[in-house]
């Protein structure tokens, strides 16, 4: 990256290493050295909590507000009964108003805590776009802003273009989702004064259009900027472990498993992670992640405390390095392990510990969890466990029983009540 940003925002955009590109640098750093800007990123209802790779997005909103512009979560209540096409090999499954709703409930706790909303020049808004997408006058919308777009350049775009190549359908409702996004981008300009759009570089075909459109309606000039998408330096997609998504929800993912998956980042991410999702300066962003040997494991400590702290509190941050140490240093049993409690009639005459397995998260099936005890990957209270037949009843739950696949993943099972 070659241009030197005037404005703060930009400055630390690249600083930090949030850019993959941007539809013009020098008008949109002007526009955000003149006043204050109007940014929006749009998230779809797809499920219940936002995951690990919606946080590169969360904070670029958290960083445009700290240099003074006043960002918007955009909720999309109205695109989510469409369905966002781009680089998907099928079409996203269709949900009901009542889970969009539920979704959209889940997902506006973790924002409350990365922004601050309120009337104020610079606080947050959030928006639903349910709000002008849901009552479209079909015959009207295509006539006002379907004449606008060019079918041969939306074949041209690459998340369509890479579908379409595998011989894969692409319906017209998927069709339609580029153009109500599009459309998002006017209205909030229109309404609100947003300027910006942001998003992950698969969304810059989807910004180009909202562009696009507000230039031909409006003749007015708005900006796009994008985002890298993410990989771990071992090349998995970012926000993904062996257990599944990494959810910013407490009661999706538990804040000591949110803690662990960043204390076991790989040593050659220490110090990008640290730039993109902690706010500690990049001269100590770089020095630690410098560090080799076992001066490394320290600086995990450093960034799963950061991010923690963001996202689920100081005290949540400092319960799951107290548990860590207690599981992994002293072999001790941890008090914040994820838990599986279990009711007396539930246990019956007793449940097999591949039920156990499953059931605490820790196989996703019980070939998995029988795969797992005979490569000697499973133990029980730190002791290897050898016997997939092993059935545990009442008795054997007197005391919490530590479950563990391999060295990194535990869970705790006790008697309810």
């Amino acid at each position: 990256m070659t241009y030197h940003p005037r404005s703060d925002f930009l400055r630390v955009m690249i600083e930090r290493g949030f850019l993959a590109d941007c539809t013009d640098y020098q008008g949109l750093d002007e526009a955000l050295s003149k006043g204050v800007v109007t940014a929006y990123i749009g998230y779809d209802a797809t499920a219940q909590s936002l995951h690990v790779g919606h946080l590169l997005n969360i904070m670029m909103l958290r960083w445009l507000q700290k240099t003074g512009h006043k960002p918007i979560t955009l909720m999309g209540g109205g695109t989510t009964k469409v369905g966002d096409p781009s680089f998907r090999a099928d079409e996203r499954p269709l949900l009901t108003s009542e889970q969009i709703d539920a979704n959209i409930d889940g997902m506006k706790q973790v924002f409350a805590k990365y922004l601050g909303y309120g009337e104020g020049e610079t606080d947050a808004l959030m928006l639903n776009n349910a709000e002008w997408l849901d009552d479209l006058n079909y015959l009207a919308f295509l006539r006002d802003i379907g004449r606008h777009f060019s079918v041969n350049r939306m074949l041209s775009f690459e998340s369509v273009k890479s579908r379409l190549d595998r011989e894969q359908s692409l319906s017209f409702l998927e069709f339609n989702y580029m153009i109500l996004q599009a459309y998002d981008f006017l209205e909030l300009h229109r309404r609100y004064g947003c300027s910006l759009q942001m998003g992950g570089s698969d969304q810059w075909g989807n910004i180009v259009n909202g562009i696009d459109l507000t230039r031909r309606v409006l003749d007015d000039e708005i900006f796009g900027l994008t985002s890298p998408l993410l990989t771990t330096s071992d090349g998995r997609k970012m926000g993904k472990s062996a257990g599944g998504a990494i959810w910013l929800n407490a009661d999706m993912l538990s804040p000591y498993e949110f803690w662990q998956f960043w204390r076991n980042t790989t040593d050659a991410d220490v110090g990008r992670f640290l730039k993109l999702y902690t706010e500690m300066p990049i001269e100590e962003c770089e020095r630690l992640g410098a560090l080799s040997g076992s001066e490394i494991n320290d600086a995990k400590i450093v960034l799963a405390n950061a991010v923690t702290t963001l996202c689920h509190g100081a005290e949540a941050a400092a319960t799951a390095e107290a548990t860590a140490r207690e599981v992994f240093e002293k072999g001790g049993v941890g008090e914040d392990l994820p838990t599986l409690e279990l009711s007396e009639s539930e246990l019956g005459e007793g449940i097999s510990i591949v039920q156990l397995i499953v059931r605490s998260g820790l196989a996703k099936s019980g070939k998995e969890a029988k795969r797992l005890i005979a490569e000697n990957g499973a133990r029980i209270d730190d002791a290897p466990l050898t016997d997939a037949g092993l059935m545990i009843d009442a008795a054997a739950l007197t005391a919490p029983v530590k479950l563990s696949a391999g060295k990194k993943r535990h869970a705790l099972v006790k008697l309810a009540g």
